[in-house]
């Protein structure tokens, strides 16, 4: 499965010395701090390490990975950004909660349940400082003004007053970001749970929105990196284990690459802007390191999803060349793996041997057991339903794929389920924005179940679903169970928050 891995992790073992240092593949008793940088809308073809042929500089990522592990087969929840947040902090997939297609808002309810077990809120259990530095998206209950009963243009909220069931009441110590994404309103910094300032003025960045005065998008990455090193340091100084969760806008919409990075590229402000995400990974890498923390902090980095199309309407860098999707079909909002395959990579010294690579498929979802397992701390039966600890694949201890299988959602809800080689789509078209889109392909009577073999067709060319019957079926059938089950996960079955159609196939017939 990774054989340059094996023979390296054996070398690791072999050559341990005895001045007490760590062996690769032993985990430290001592709880290692836990650093999660999660971009926005980054495609796997826009990291240079992923996609060689890539046109975007991103030294600091490849730097990470030569010190760490890539995963080469590694996936959100879903191809867009809420869904695929709330497995990363739940460990369970998104469709489980009421949320079945699309994503919330920036005024919108909180998704994850007050009485739902999180990382961070198991991890400050055992004993962890944790904060969240970056975009939320996870909704928060908004105060109302007296009279008021609901949200409708902003106005109706009380700035003045705390924001209830945010990231402090989901786990986190400490909050310092924006509620969703960066071109969703309110334009306003969030601490905890206040807002610093009041939108009181109109600006537009993509969307238009209640904004506060001084708050300008450009200057939302470095004001964020700024905090996340500062959370660092003061987490640093402390005698309890950290887990900082780092969440940038970047380079979702709007592209609004900092003056420094103007035109750095050559590729279009949307390169410029990769580019400053690249620089903020290495800010806070260069932070923990200049620290003493190298050692004992496990790094994650990847990205929400897959590359936004749209961004191609004013940067086309595919004409240029690069391809943010890489060699996969499809984008943001598509069951195609464009939408929900993405870049991850891990650095722990001592623990991952560097410059590795994991072939096994994997998802985001996995977060949350593989944190329980970093801290050697049974997780609940009834939490985490779909999540698999990566720490055998990270240490080499791996003698099979972590999981058995896999669930993908496209922004439309459609289902995909894949193991092994074979990918299983119920929906006859994209799930999302790129064409065919399923009412267009219900038009078109293309076969209402997709089935590929990602071995040898990754990219997702020839529907061989009439030719593998009996595999059509059994994934099926695994889907089906994972649905009724409530977990994926071995353990009594467990409830869904609501419902959950399969086929969501009427709501494309209708109006055809």
């Amino acid at each position: 499965m990774r054989k340059k891995y094996c023979v390296l992790a054996i070398l690791g073992i072999i050559s341990c010395t005895v001045n007490n240092t760590a062996c690769y593949g032993q985990v430290e008793k001592k709880s290692p701090n836990i650093v999660f940088i999660l971009a926005d809308d980054l495609g796997i073809g826009d990291v240079k390490c992923f996609n060689p042929e890539g046109k975007i500089s991103t030294p600091n990522i490849d730097k990470l990975a030569s010190e760490g592990m890539k995963f080469t087969d590694a996936h959100a929840s879903s191809s867009v950004c809420t869904p695929s947040r709330y497995s990363i902090l739940t460990g369970r997939y998104p469709w489980r909660s009421r949320l079945q297609d699309g994503v919330l808002g920036g005024f919108s309810k909180p998704l994850i349940d007050s009485g739902r077990l999180t990382v961070a809120s198991m991890l400050k259990e055992h004993g962890y400082h944790t904060a969240i530095i970056g975009k939320w998206h996870l909704g928060m209950d908004w105060p109302l003004k007296e009279g008021e009963t609901g949200i409708k243009t902003g106005r109706e909220v009380d700035y003045s007053k705390s924001i209830g069931n945010g990231p402090t009441q989901r786990g986190f110590d400490y909050y310092f970001g924006i509620s969703a994404s960066l071109d969703m309103e309110p334009f306003v910094f969030i601490e905890n749970d206040r807002t610093l300032g009041v939108p009181s003025v109109e600006k537009t960045f993509m969307r238009k929105g209640l904004a506060a005065p001084d708050f300008e998008a450009e200057d939302v990455v470095p004001t964020l990196t700024r905090k996340a090193q500062e959370t660092i340091k003061n987490a640093a100084s402390a005698s309890k284990p950290f887990f900082v969760y780092v969440t940038l806008p970047s380079p979702h919409t709007p592209v609004v690459p900092n003056k420094q990075f103007q035109g750095k590229s050559g590729v279009t402000a949307y390169g410029d802007y990769v580019m400053e995400t690249d620089w903020a990974v290495g800010q806070v890498i260069q932070t923990l390191d200049s620290l003493g923390l190298r050692d004992n902090t496990i790094v994650f980095f990847s990205s929400d999803n897959g590359f936004a199309p749209y961004v191609l309407n004013e940067y086309n860098v595919e004409k240029l060349g690069h391809y943010p999707s890489y060699i996969y079909r499809g984008y943001k909002s598509d069951i195609w793996d464009g939408g929900h395959r993405i870049p991850l990579i891990a650095r722990w010294p001592k623990q991952i041997q560097a410059n590795t690579t994991c072939t096994d498929l994997v998802s985001l979802t996995d977060f949350m057991a593989t944190c329980a397992d970093l801290i050697q701390k049974k997780l609940p039966d009834s939490v985490a339903e779909d999540s698999y600890s990566l720490l055998p694949d990270l240490t080499g201890k791996a003698k099979q794929p972590v999981r058995p299988a896999i669930m993908y959602q496209s922004i439309d809800g459609n289902f995909a389920i894949q193991q092994g080689k074979w990918k299983l789509e119920l929906c006859p078209g994209s799930g999302g924005w790129a064409a065919p889109r399923n009412k267009q392909a219900y038009k078109e009577g293309l076969p209402v179940i997709q089935l590929y073999d990602m071995q040898t067709d990754p990219s997702e060319k020839t529907n061989v679903q009439a030719q593998h019957p009996d595999i059509v079926k059994n994934l099926t059938e695994l889907l089906e169970q994972y649905v009724r089950q409530g977990r994926s996960t071995p353990g009594r079955p467990l409830k869904n928050t609501m419902r959950v159609n399969i086929l969501k196939k009427n709501k494309y017939m209708n109006n055809l």
